[in-house]
């Protein structure tokens, strides 16, 4: 009995200590929480979901789902290399609203001299682990040092796959100023990044960036956390405004009525860029189904819909192109256009809407 609680102490120490590292950042402080429960969606300690959420559902097995990762079926992973395109970032035309997506939530929003940066992820995987949720074959070609200087990074919420410590610090030096949800800034503080560039928000908070540019947090159905704790700190969406285009940025999300309240408060939107994939059936309250993904574009009364959180990472047990399949059947089913560029491919608004179905024969 005694060695095995030795052994359990030493196994808690190594676990703790390797937990200090600095890419697991650091959660809001006693100061810190005492302004953040100031806010109307904290309560009880941490943050919480306009309506009643759990991480998974009901009758869920934690053990079942490990077993489940554990012999992930073999097509969650591409076989083939991803296509992808290498734009130059630095040279293109910006006339109108141009996207370049990355693969999985990171894109670059260009429009009039102005660079947005959502949610980059360039390291190489998606986890604490550099040999954990690695991306897929081809579809990590953009590095941090592809992209031009950035006037807005966007940061949706604290999750490993939408807040990557390395490719946060590598662009650092080229980055005006960082836009978060409520409490990310404990990690950007932590990592020393200089909080006077940083600009946290609450749900509906509004900041006038520019004379052309309005930046406001809206709610999604999500979670946030770097360690065992959940909750911490906020996760949001965001209504980028570009003179007189709307762009929707969706972070991760379930289903809610947020999105019509969304639509009905700023729509319609040029673009809703939504999370279509990492879904499953004992998770169906934090992360949309594919058919899900379709109402909310027309909750959102979005003109054009670009799926993405897929085609980069395995984070789910579903085949690694099902998202993209299910999402067009259902856009086409509600009639909402949708435009599927392949990673480094620009949408261009008004211009250029890629709807090439690059995936199929691909396995």
């Amino acid at each position: 009995m005694v060695a095995a609680l030795l052994i359990i102490a030493v196994l808690f120490i190594i676990v703790y200590a390797f937990m200090q590292q600095k890419i697991f950042g650091k959660e809001p402080d006693a100061k810190t929480i005492t302004r953040l429960s100031n806010s109307s969606n904290y309560r009880n300690g941490v943050f919480q979901n306009l309506s009643p959420t759990e991480v998974t559902r009901k009758g869920a097995s934690y053990s079942k789902m490990m077993i489940a990762f554990l012999n992930k079926p073999k097509d969650t992973k591409p076989q083939q290399l991803i296509p992808a395109v290498k734009t130059n970032l630095h040279s293109l035309s910006d006339d109108e609203p141009a996207i370049v997506w990355f693969g999985h939530s990171s894109y670059l929003i260009k429009y009039k001299g102005v660079n947005v940066l959502v949610d980059p992820v360039f390291s190489g995987h998606a986890s604490p682990f550099s040999f954990s949720v690695k991306a897929f074959n081809g579809a990590d070609i953009y590095k941090p040092e592809d992209m031009p200087f950035i006037d807005m990074l966007i940061i949706t919420h604290d999750h490993f796959d939408h807040l990557d410590y390395k490719t946060v610090l590598a662009l650092n030096p080229k980055v005006k100023h960082i836009y978060t949800s409520l409490g990310v800034a404990a990690h950007l503080k932590h990592w020393e990044i200089d909080e006077n560039k940083i600009t946290e928000f609450d749900w509906w908070d509004t900041k006038k960036v520019s004379d052309n540019i309005l930046l406001t947090a809206a709610p999604s159905r999500h979670f946030s956390g770097r360690k065992f704790g959940r909750g911490k700190t906020l996760w949001s969406s965001f209504i980028l405004e570009l003179n007189s285009y709307r762009i929707y940025i969706g972070g991760d999300s379930g289903y809610d009525s947020h999105f019509k309240n969304i639509g009905e408060k700023y729509g319609p939107f040029d673009l809703a860029i939504l999370e279509c994939g990492q879904y499953g059936k004992d998770w169906p309250y934090i992360h949309m189904m594919p058919e899900e993904v379709a109402v909310a574009a027309k909750d959102l009364k979005a003109k054009l819909l670009l799926p993405v959180h897929w085609a980069k990472f395995s984070l789910s047990l579903h085949a690694w192109n099902e998202p993209i399949e299910r999402v067009m059947k259902a856009a086409a089913e509600n009639n909402q256009p949708v435009t599927t560029p392949m990673i480094g491919e620009p949408v261009v608004l008004n211009k250029s809407a890629p709807e090439n179905k690059w995936w199929q024969g691909r396995v």
